[in-house]
Parts: C-alpha cells; structure tokens; sequence
C-alpha cells in the first residue's frame, strides 16, 4: 500500500536517491573535506575509467554508481545496459551499487578522488559537488537530450543558475483529486468544476451519508497540497511564491484559497477527526465506496484502479470560476527537481562519459514509460507500451506534456515557511482555524526568512 513516506522517498530519487513506491518525504547532504580536494582531483583522474576518444571503437571500461536494489531499479538499470551494448559494443559498464545512505558513500569518494565516471545526483549533491568541483556541467553536451525532455519537465534538467549537471529520468510527481465516477451518476452530482459546485457536491453527498473527500490529515504533506491546489487556481506558482518570498499568505489569490477551504471543512467536506485519520483509513473510504472524493499522489492510481477498477477517475481542481477553472486546469500541485546521471569532471573521456550518462537516462525513462506502466518519466518515449497504462493513468499521460507543476511540501527551500505552512495548512482542516490564523501565522514564516 503506497503512502506519503514513500512518495516522498520516490520524489527523492527525482533527487537521485532511492525511490521505491509511495508514502511521500526527501533528503539532504554534507561537504566532502575540501582539505584533499587538489590531491583527490589527481586521483581521480587516474582512477576514473580506461576512457577513450568517444570516436573511437577501442573497448572501453565506465565506472557506474547506479541504484540496484530491487525490481524498480534493477529492471530499468538491466534494460539500459542491454541497449546501450547494441548501440556502443565497445563500452562495458561496471556497476557500484549505490548505497542507501543519504549520498555519504558517494561524497566520500569525492573526497578520497575515487568518483566513479557516471554516478546517480540529486539537486543535494549537485549543489555540494558544484562547490567542490566534482561534477561536470554538461551543458555542451546535452542538445540532443535536451530537445528529447517533456516541456512539463525542464525543471528536472535545468538547475537554477541555468546549467546542466545531471541527467534526468524521472519526471515530475503530481497530487491529484480522484473520483468515483459511480457515486457520483448515481447521486446525480455534477463533477464540480467551481467551487459552488464543489459546495452543492458535498451538500449531497452528506446528505446521502456518503463523505464527500477522504483525506489522511494526520499527515500534513496532502493538507498542504490541498491548499496549494486551490491557491494555484489563481496564481499558477502556488505555494512556490510563497517559499520564494515573492507573494504573501495576505495576498488576495492566497487568501481566498484558505477562506475556500474553510468554508468547505465547515460544510463536512471532510470526515471528522480528519487529521487523525492516517493513509489506510483513508483510503479504505475511498476503496470501498463510503467517500466521493480522495487527494493522494499520482502513486495512488495502482492502488484505486484495483478497488475501483472503471470507476476511478480524476478532476481538474474546481476553481472560482468557468474561465479561471480552463486557464488553471493544467496546473498540478506537485513537481521535482533537477537529478539524474551525472559525470565525473575527471574522467578520461568527458564526451563520451556524458554520451553514456544521456543514454542511460533515455533507456531507464523508456523502460519505466513502456514497461512499468507510468508516463511519469523527464523524457519523451516514442517507443510502444508493453504494459497498457490504466485508463485513469492513460489520461494523465495526456496532461503530463502541458501540464505546470508547484511543489510538494517536502521541496520547499524555506525551512520557517515549509514548518509554517505545513501546520497552518493542518490546521485549516479542522474547521477551527480561521483564513485570518492562517494569514498571520504563514506571514510571520515568509518575513523571517
């Protein structure tokens, strides 16, 4: 069963560390001793793989440090290496499995000059290994792979200053709304597009007995994506303005999604005790018919298909009105960040390095859109579906090349807003908690930064 520490997990290998399924939560890093940076660059020149010119057809040898722990990582790993044999025969990569350690084994060799040629990033290492000189800008090397990324994806590519340090495979990560598309015909409640008729839907629903939106509160990740998915009906940033400090909580289009919400919570669109409820009580709702609505991550679709079967569907976020809802409906609460292979500024044959490091990247996207059935992957696939995605994932492979993306909880850069806003988006869910609480409480947050 997928719940928020594991998306959190998944959104993490965005950031190149492990991400196995889903719960939902991310990492961070520490400096290798610049002390032995000279004497570490030296080593690793001599120790970062029998390299040739990339024109070459002389046999070549690349150290790798890739993820190889179980089926979702070793199955797309064993794919890109089979390709990668047909399309270079003379390059053999060797595998250093990356350990599960917040990135310390791969700092440590950086400090002792012992990177490997390709090795897996996150934004964490690349923003440490950009001041200690232990990664290469590909910039010059990605053309061709830049014009292969989603529109929706450049974020998972480009870093903030505008270069290019790592290769990604895995695309962005999304909350979404999910319905069940019988309760719904069988009530006779129109899918709500604005947030009357978000109203007039759990209006009817509690009036049928039914919960209008299961939601596990007791975790404050979905109480945050809640409130960014109503905030980013009116400015498309979201929650990421706020984290930036370029927009207030007090702001008229922040405002406003905090008093929709509470006008909703005051009406039942939850079930009580909503932030004591966890994932599997949540979910249970959904599953077996006793709750309209659900707000879990794009990971939740495997498991609702299951229960539902034909029945699940997604909705666009309601807005304030018919106008804001088609100029907002491609708005997702969610994201990522730049990560994927990145290449060891040492090593003998930088061109050719980056050509392997683009082309393994390409070949895990391809095997995960293609096999594992997600079209949640940085790059765009041309090649056919072994595994057909479920219809509900059919259609969000539609949105995913115009889709824009905010973020989730656990990327904010704030860690004051971050704490802020993740209580304050709780509290909302209680139906004690006032747009002014919210307000005053969000504001202090931003202006301490």
């Amino acid at each position: 069963m997928r719940k928020w520490t594991l998306a959190l997990i998944s959104a993490t290998m965005v950031m190149g560390l492990a991400a196995c399924g889903s719960s939902n939560d991310n990492k961070e890093q520490n400096s290798a001793n610049t002390g032995n940076q000279a004497a570490g660059n030296n080593a690793a020149a001599a120790n970062a793989g029998d390299s040739t010119n990339s024109s070459s057809t002389e046999s070549v040898k690349l150290r790798i440090y890739a993820q190889y722990a179980d089926e979702d990582t070793k199955g797309p790993y064993d794919y890109a290496v089979a390709e990668l044999k047909k399309a270079m025969p003379n390059v053999e990569l060797e595998l250093d499995v990356q350990a599960q350690d917040d990135g310390q084994k791969l700092k440590t060799y950086a400090a002792t000059g012992n990177l490997p040629d390709i090795f897996q990033a996150g934004l964490d290492i690349i923003s440490t290994f950009k001041k200690s000189g232990n990664i290469l800008e590909l910039d010059k090397y990605a053309d061709d792979f830049k014009a292969k990324i989603q529109p929706s994806a450049m974020n998972t590519l480009v870093t903030d200053d505008g270069h290019i340090y790592a290769f990604p495979y895995a695309g962005n990560e999304v909350a979404m709304l999910f319905y069940n598309k019988e309760l719904f015909a069988a009530n006779n409640v129109k899918v709500p597009t604005t947030y009357d008729e978000m109203m007039a839907a759990v209006n009817a629903f509690n009036a049928k007995g039914i919960t209008p939106l299961a939601l596990f509160a007791k975790e404050k990740w979905p109480t945050v994506a809640l409130y960014d998915m109503f905030a980013s009906r009116n400015d498309p940033a979201g929650i990421t303005k706020l984290d930036k400090g370029e927009a207030k909580a007090s702001d008229p289009e922040y405002k406003t999604a905090a008093e929709e919400i509470v006008k909703l919570v005051k009406a039942g669109m939850l079930p009580k005790g909503a932030t004591n409820l966890n994932y599997d009580q949540a979910a249970a709702l959904f599953h077996e018919g006793k709750a309209a609505m659900f707000l879990n991550g794009q990971w939740e679709i495997d498991a609702s298909t299951k229960a539902l079967g034909e029945k699940l569907g997604y909705m666009y976020v309601p807005a304030a009105d018919a106008a804001a809802y088609e100029s907002s409906k491609l708005t997702f609460s969610g994201g990522g960040g730049p990560g994927g292979y990145a290449v060891n500024p040492q090593t003998k044959d930088p061109e050719l390095a980056a050509k392997v490091a683009a082309f393994i990247s390409l070949k895990y996207a391809e095997f995960k859109f293609t096999q594992r059935g997600t079209p949640m992957v940085a790059t765009k696939v041309d090649a056919p579906v072994v595994n057909k995605f479920p219809p509900v994932m059919e259609q969000l492979s539609k949105d995913i090349p115009s889709m824009k993306t905010t973020a989730f909880s656990w990327g904010l850069s704030n860690p004051k807003f971050k704490a802020a806003i993740e209580d304050a988006a709780q509290s909302l869910m209680t139906g004690g908690y006032s747009p002014d609480d919210f307000v005053s409480d969000v504001d202090a947050a931003i202006s301490s930064k």
